[in-house]
């Protein structure tokens, strides 16, 4: 078994101006002089966890997080509601990715997504292949459209009763099958009052807290008892998939040769409710490159042991094959 790495500090931080007003907090951790690797959070909005860092050999690795827009310890923060967010987009995303890249004098990374950040990679790695040196993912998503309804329609029968509370605070008594609940809560984390606001918030999370705590492994993060924090995730996922994250939906896996050549490692639990299986198998037909290693007996949490076990073993893998001369993962 392959536990985590001991806990570290970054050796460097900052604060960068990517335009729009908008300025994303990064930090740098491990060997300075390590294979860089960029780890992006999942949410979207969930903002980066100091937990990530275990993943990687601190003596091999340089450790690059972020805050991607609005989240986090970037400005402006999405629970305020004068953040603008046309300019929070996947596409501004990327750009930020890049921009982050030149800022730290950096050629090429490895990539490591969970969930959103399973996206965001793809994403990345589709649009500057010539800057990804391998990509580990988890709780595999490309955020298409079938896998918003599965999120937010397709669960439902199996929390009926979490899933009446969340119709409820969307204002939705009557069984209205085709409901788009995501432009519900949209429109509500957006309204002029700031006590809607807050109460759409915690019933978002409530939703979502029913699928996570289904996995035995997963604990809900203390930042979903704060309010500021909660806002702004909520916020931001509904901004995102009430716009399919604008992407032409399954333009990631029908764009997947683009990732030849990277190699990389899919990493699923079995039983992840938030993320179904059936994403990361089909991504693994349309990527040679990429090796799927299914979890028995897990679900969408990267800490769970079985999971934990899995990243660990892919970056370690990639690290040792770095120093060797070779790319495998």
């Amino acid at each position: 078994m392959n536990s985590p790495y001991p806990e570290i500090e970054p050796y460097d931080h900052g604060m960068l101006a990517v335009g729009d007003g908008n300025e994303i907090h990064w930090e740098a951790c491990g060997n300075p002089l390590g294979v860089p690797a960029l780890v992006l959070h999942g949410g979207p909005g969930s903002g980066s966890s100091a937990n990530a860092r275990r993943f990687f050999d601190p003596g091999r690795y340089r450790i690059i997080l972020f805050d991607q827009r609005g989240c986090g310890r970037s400005i402006p923060h999405a629970s305020d509601p004068q953040a603008d967010m046309s300019v929070n987009t996947t596409e501004y995303l990327l750009r930020d990715i890049e921009c982050l890249r030149a800022h730290l004098d950096i050629g090429h990374w490895l990539l490591f997504g969970i969930s959103w950040g399973c996206t965001l990679g793809l994403a990345y790695a589709e649009a500057h292949p010539e800057r990804v040196l391998a990509l580990v993912v988890a709780g595999v998503t490309t955020t298409r459209r079938s896998e918003i309804d599965w999120l937010y329609r397709g669960i439902a029968p199996l929390f009926p009763e979490q899933w009446a509370r969340f119709r409820r605070g969307a204002g939705l008594d009557t069984d209205e099958p085709d409901a788009d609940l995501v432009a519900a809560y949209y429109r509500l984390l957006n309204d002029a009052d700031p006590a809607i606001r807050l109460q759409a918030a915690r019933d978002w999370h409530a939703w979502e807290s029913a699928s996570i705590l289904v996995d035995p492994a997963a604990k809900l993060s203390p930042k979903w008892s704060d309010d500021r924090y909660i806002l702004a995730r909520a916020r931001i996922i509904t901004h995102y998939f009430h716009h399919n994250a604008w992407l032409e939906d399954r333009i990631l896996l029908n764009k997947a040769s683009l990732l030849q050549g990277i190699p990389g490692t899919m990493i699923q639990g079995r039983f992840d409710l938030e993320a179904p299986l059936v994403t990361a198998w089909e991504l693994s037909k349309a990527w040679p490159d990429g090796a799927l290693v299914i979890v028995p007996n897990a679900g969408h949490s990267p800490t769970s042991p079985g999971m934990t076990d899995a990243i660990i073993a892919a970056t370690d893998r990639f690290a040792r094959g770095a120093s060797n001369g070779a790319a495998g993962i």
